[in-house]
């Protein structure tokens, strides 16, 4: 019935942008039976609200990450001609890049400053993207951050994935290490006898079992660093979904329905390792229903009714996960508005920023940051350790509630680029919810208000009022 449930949720899904990564997420969740886990989740559901970053040396060109490799025919893979005449010739340049890679900008603190102002509470970092190269010190390849190959390898915080996490960590935030399964740049991979023909495997693993075992253990050894030599990692983000066992595909998913070979990385193998590594460790291994997928994620997409599972929009600030100069990135009210969106169906919001080759964001997302910080630290407390509760959505107004159930939160949007305050609040109380006490947060002043039946009706204060104004319930 859960399963059923799932896939008549994920099949109507908000999108709010066309992006080469967008996918359907897994059907099917299998609720996590360690006792470590299943609070860590809990703790996470209270966090709501995460950064992400996607990086790397194709930060410098200001394309799409990893995909120009991919050769499929797609609006998401075309590469530009200046790059490379030839497939193999842009291979080659994109490879180099390695090789002019110098973030000298970089700096963790300033980014965890301004996330933390915003009100993020963790953060999940791309240490390895499709393309293979490594954004910590892997001892399992010397296509990495911190080669001799790499201009930025000389400096002290050369292992960025060490620096980001431990500046975040210190400053309280919880630690995700986002990595790609498929891994485009080892021979374990993409075997150089063959061509790559599309995203997959380039040869058939039931044919070469010794070249994928050792992909595998290439694979597990690379997670087995970032679990053992990083410190506390609370949350393991595995992208790629088509590396995955044969019978978990799902023929209705497009992308799926291009996986023709068997691609089983042992993630039972992983997964264990990783918990005995780090006891309690969320395992995200996407579109992969099962053991290992701890929470679902749904892509440049909101779903459109609650769920009640753990799932988590990751979404990006701009209109690409990675850099791309002068990038459009969306407005603050948007941003607060599908944070609301989110929360109020029981979700997270994984926020994307993309750090450009000088290694620091676009001044247009510092600025989108502290705006975020002005409008938390008005209404932080409609937003945190709270969860969903019918109705849930109402016309312009969306509820999230306190874990007690104490008190009850209802959020009012408008629409267009400027919020438009009515001349009163009108909306529906949840059933049973007995009011003793009405707020408007950032409005000190008195309340005038009235409920009849289940309708509650509140005179909007003679103040302005930021978008997304809420009005706070507190039950007697």
């Amino acid at each position: 019935m859960l399963k059923k449930s799932i896939i008549l949720l994920f099949t109507s899904l908000y999108h709010l942008s066309a992006y080469p990564q967008a996918h359907n997420v897994s059907a099917g969740y299998q609720k996590p039976s360690d006792p470590q886990v299943i609070a860590n989740l809990e703790t996470w559901q209270d966090m709501k609200f995460g950064l992400f970053m996607h990086w790397g040396t194709y930060s410098q060109w200001g394309i799409v990450e990893s995909w120009s490799l991919c050769p499929e025919d797609e609006g998401w893979t075309q590469r530009k001609p200046e790059h490379g005449e030839s497939y193999y010739d842009y291979v080659k340049n994109y490879e180099n890049l390695q090789k002019t890679f110098n973030p000298t900008d970089f700096d963790p603190q300033k980014w965890s400053n301004a996330a933390k102002a915003a009100g993020m509470k963790y953060v999940v970092f791309t240490t390895k993207h499709h393309d293979g190269f490594a954004m910590f010190d892997t001892q399992e390849s010397d296509y990495k951050i911190t080669s001799a190959n790499t201009p930025f390898s000389t400096n002290p915080k050369a292992d960025v994935t060490k620096e980001i996490f431990h500046t975040f960590r210190k400053d309280g935030f919880k630690i995700g290490a986002y990595f790609s399964k498929p891994d485009w740049h080892t021979e374990y991979y993409w075997w150089p006898y063959f061509p790559p023909k599309d995203r997959n495997v380039n040869y058939d693993p039931t044919k070469y079992p010794e070249r994928w075992g050792k992909y595998k253990d290439f694979t597990y050894n690379q997670l087995n660093e970032l679990t053992s030599n990083y410190g506390k990692v609370d949350i393991l983000w595995l992208d790629g979904g088509w590396v995955r066992p044969f019978k978990t595909i799902d023929p209705t998913v497009e992308w799926q329905r291009t996986i023709k070979v068997e691609q089983d990385i042992d993630m039972d193998r992983i997964g264990k390792m990783a918990r005995q590594n780090q006891p309690g460790i969320i395992v995200v291994d996407r579109t992969v229903p099962g053991e290992w997928e701890n929470y679902v994620t749904p892509e440049q997409a909101v779903p459109e009714h609650p769920l009640d599972i753990p799932w988590e929009s990751c979404i990006t600030m701009g209109n690409s996960f990675s850099y791309i100069p002068n990038d459009q990135y969306k407005p603050t009210k948007t941003i607060v508005e599908t944070l609301v969106k989110i929360i109020s169906r029981g979700g997270n919001y994984l926020l994307n920023i993309a750090p450009g080759p000088n290694g620091d964001f676009d001044q247009a997302a510092y600025d989108r940051l502290t705006e975020l910080a002005s409008w938390m630290s008005v209404n932080e407390s409609a937003v945190f350790a709270t969860r969903a509760i019918a109705p849930y959505h109402e016309g312009d107004y969306y509820y999230t509630r306190s874990k007690d159930n104490k008190v009850i939160n209802i959020f009012h949007l408008s629409e267009g680029d400027t919020y438009q305050k009515p001349s009163s609040f009108e909306f529906t109380v949840p059933a049973g919810f007995d009011i003793k006490d009405v707020r408007v947060l950032g409005y000190s002043g008195k309340i005038k208000w009235s409920k009849k039946q289940d309708k509650v009706t509140i005179q909007s204060p003679k103040t302005d009022l930021a978008y997304a104004s809420v009005i706070q319930l507190k039950s007697k």
